[in-house]
């Protein structure tokens, strides 16, 4: 039997982490929900995620750091930001720094399963 992915949610608002973890989970994945970067960074769950949906903006260490951490440590966890600032050019930005996407809240299920398969490769 293939090993269900494992997706990681780090986003400090209590909604959307509530939110994502039952649609992961229905959609078939193993997920995790973090309230921080550094709590993601201090998780064994970091070893096995294979995406990370990660907010842009929040408290202490930012997702735009979380992201230049994790490559500093080696990491090629494929990252889809989600955030609720519409600036087209952060979003541009986080994408050619190696986000798979960059999703503005609120963002359809369908557009979260477009990029989860395209981080992924899963056709």
């Amino acid at each position: 039997m293939a090993k269900q992915a494992s997706i990681a949610v780090v986003d400090d608002d209590e909604s959307v982490r509530e939110s994502l973890l039952p649609l992961l989970k229905l959609l078939g994945f193993t997920a995790r929900a973090f309230l921080s970067p550094e709590e993601f960074l201090a998780s064994d769950f970091l070893r096995e995620t294979d995406c990370l949906i990660l907010d842009v903006t929040m408290k202490g260490m930012s997702g735009p750091q979380l992201q230049t951490e994790l490559g500093r440590l080696g990491s090629k966890i494929p990252i889809i930001f989600i955030t609720a600032e519409s600036d087209k050019s952060l979003h541009r930005r986080l994408v050619e720094q190696g986000a798979v996407a960059c999703l503005l809240k609120p963002f359809s299920d369908t557009a979260l399963t477009e990029a989860l398969n395209v981080a992924l490769r899963v056709n």
